[in-house]
This record gives C-alpha cells, structure tokens and sequence, in this order.
C-alpha cells in the first residue's frame, strides 16, 4: 500500500499535546503518487459544517426478483438464504449484460451493492460454464479485497467453487502455496499481485475476466500503472468489469467500448450532520476531544488522522483516559487490522482510529459518528470519511477539529 506519510521532524509544527501546530508533515498524501487525479487542496472551514437535508433516498423498485432471472437454483437458494429478494439498481441493469459477456463501467455510490452486481454473473457463468475458467478482481485495499473473499463465500456456498485474496501484511510464502491449488477466484491488491507475478507464481494471460473494484480510489493511490501493467499481460482476457463510486475522463481507459451504467443517488453527505469543533489557542485539543466523545454519547466511532504517528499517539492516550479504543493504518500488519475493524463492528471498542485506509471499502454500517481529529487535505477524502456514517438511509454525525 502506498505510504501516505512520514513522521514530522521533531521539534517542528508541534505542539504541547504532540499533535502538530498546522496538522501538516513534511510529506504532503499524495504529492509523489504516480498520475494522482486531483491536487491538493487547502479546504475551506464551510465545507464542514452543513446541516443534514430532510430527503428521500430515491427508492429503486425492481422490475423483477431474483427468482426470476435465469440463475442456477443452487445460487438462488443462497441469494434467498441472505436475505437478496430484489436486485438493487446496479444489480439489475448490470447482471444480464455481464451474463452476456460485454465489458460494463458501472458508476454507483458506495454501499448500492456493486460488488453482488459482478460477483452473481460470474458464480452463474461458473456453475454453467463447460470449462472452469479463472477470474482476477483487483482492488485498492486489503479490506475491500477480504470483504470480496467473504462476499463470494456467501455467494458460493456448498458450490465446490473457490477463491482466494493476496494482498500486503501476509505471508507471501503462504500465498505462492495457495496459488498452486485451482482458484476459480482470486482478488487482491496491485502491489501483491505484480509482487507474485515477479515470483512466477500467478500468471495473468490464465485469467478470462478482469474486474476492477473502486477504480476512483485506485487512481487516487497512483496506481493506474500497476493496473495497466496487469491489463496488458491478461493475454486470455475475454471481459473486463470496471465498478466505481464516481465518473472520471480516465475510467473507461482499459475498456473499450464498454456499456457504461451510471446510477444517480442521493449525495452521500445529504443524510449528515456536520459540525465544526474549534479548538481556540490555549486549549487542549485532546481534552476537547475526549469530552466530545463522552458529552455526546458516541455508540460508535472512526476517528480519522492524516499520519500513522498520530494515529498511534491518539490511540494510546485514548486509552489512558479510559476510551475502548483501537486502531488501523498501512503500517499495522493485516491480522490487526481485520481485529481492529470486528472489535468495532461487534461494540468491543467504541472509537476505532485510522487514517484514510478505512475511508473506502470497509462496509459497517452503524457507525454513529465520524470524527475528523486531522482535517483530510482534500474534498473526495473528507466525503469518504464522513461517507462511514449516515449509511443506509440512517442519520450519521461528523465533527471536523478546526485550530
């Protein structure tokens, strides 16, 4: 994963509390990404502060059930087993195109079920297809690529169908082992896939389908590169499936003439309340944001900073005043971080603190509030934040700190 920062020199832009005078290190995110799409910017204070509209997400009704569509019955009695009545938008306008075998661009808001909207054609083209085939999902975090894993699972159950996630923080030895076993499946992040390629341990040109996950965020992270590189070794590829949370000139650059399906929605941030916490000369930042934390009963939070020096100091003197607490960021190995997000969905710590590593592909979706300790150095993270409350129709709370 691309290291978003450095610790500050000591002695400089500090403060007392040790949390930086101007929230700045000397490494500005972003700034040495290759082909970063947006230039940092200095955010103005209004952005934060924005009451919650009294709107009504546009309520998709689907032409037709799942039973409906043409599915294997083993993959219909799953969908009904999860609970998946009626398709979602992107669902249904995608799965009998990529049945079809044409290249799609879908363009749908974070948590609008794009994932089901790839994964159900390709379990259905697996289950009917005469020769197994292998499908390669590249994704910009190790979250988003466990979370696909457990998704297809689910998908898949008791279907004799495999798949497998590679991705940093794990052992690389385990993952060339695991590769030697059929995987109809395999998702990971660019890093360790071309790291694998190098090792002759997975070979691009075997895979029919290429599906690209979050390809917004993969440009955000520089890594367009890696993914072209990818691309042009997929010398068997037969489709590709590009899904994304927003539209951008560079999107439909690895597939041509794509069917694009956009779904337009309710702005994310339409559905939270935002508020300013100005910290005046002489306060203690960190006793402002303990009493916030406690004041406003938060059932559960994310508390986001913009470096892994901050991120650690925060989680600890959380701690010692008393505040269930963990955190993640690209420093921690995977095996803490997955801890660190369950501890959070299942209510065994109340704040989990990160940087902007869990603002895209981590789906909990009663986050109450989001806190930004550090302001994000541009809008799409300070939306992607924020996005981790207010989901699913829900009113979510974010507090930006402002010196």
């Amino acid at each position: 994963m691309t290291n978003s920062s450095v610790p500050a020199r000591p002695g400089r832009n500090k403060k007392r509390n040790g949390y930086g005078g101007n929230n700045k290190s000397r490494f500005n995110p972003g700034s040495r990404r290759r082909n970063s799409r947006k230039k940092e910017e200095s955010l103005p204070e209004h952005l934060f502060e924005r009451k919650a509209k009294s709107v009504k997400e546009r309520k998709y009704i689907a032409q037709k059930p799942y039973k409906d569509f043409d599915l294997h019955p083993h993959l219909l009695k799953n969908l009904e087993r999860i609970g998946y009545k009626f398709p979602t938008e992107i669902q249904e306008r995608a799965i009998e195109h990529v049945l079809a075998g044409k290249d799609v661009v879908g363009i749908a808001k974070t948590g609008t079920g794009k994932t089901a909207a790839f994964l159900i054609p390709i379990i259905q083209t697996l289950l009917t297809a005469k020769d197994p085939f292998k499908t390669l999902i590249v994704v910009p975090t190790r979250e988003l690529a466990i979370q696909i894993k457990e998704e297809f699972y689910e998908l898949a159950d008791k279907m004799r169908l495999y798949a497998a996630s590679f991705i940093g923080g794990t052992d690389v030895y385990t993952d060339i082992q695991l590769l030697k076993r059929f995987q109809h499946v395999v998702i990971g992040t660019p890093g360790r896939l071309l790291d694998l390629s190098r090792k002759d341990a997975i070979w691009f040109h075997e895979y029919k389908i290429l599906v690209l996950d979050e390809y917004d965020r993969m440009l955000d992270m520089g890594f367009v590169e890696d993914i072209q590189a990818i691309s042009d070794h997929m010398y068997g590829k037969e489709q590709t499936l590009l899904f994304s949370a927003t539209t951008d000139e560079n999107l439909p650059r690895l597939v041509n003439d794509p069917l694009e399906i956009k779904i337009d929605s309710v702005e994310t941030i339409d559905h939270i309340e935002q508020e300013i916490v100005r910290v005046e000369k002489g306060q203690d930042k960190m006793k402002v944001l303990v009493n916030l934390i406690r004041e406003k009963n938060m059932d559960k939070v994310i508390l986001f900073a913009e470096t892994k020096r901050v991120v650690d100091k925060l989680n600890s003197d959380l701690y010692k005043m008393g505040i269930r607490t963990d955190c993640i960021h690209g420093d921690k190995p995977q095996y803490s971080r997955q801890i660190a997000l369950d501890r959070l969905k299942t209510g065994r710590i109340q704040v989990l603190v990160a940087t902007d590593v869990a603002a895209r592909g981590i789906d909990i979706s009663d986050v109450t509030h989001v806190i930004n300790f550090q302001r994000p150095t541009n809008y799409d993270s300070y939306v992607h934040r924020i996005g981790r409350t207010g989901r699913a129709g829900k009113v979510g709370f974010a507090y930006t700190f402002v010196n």
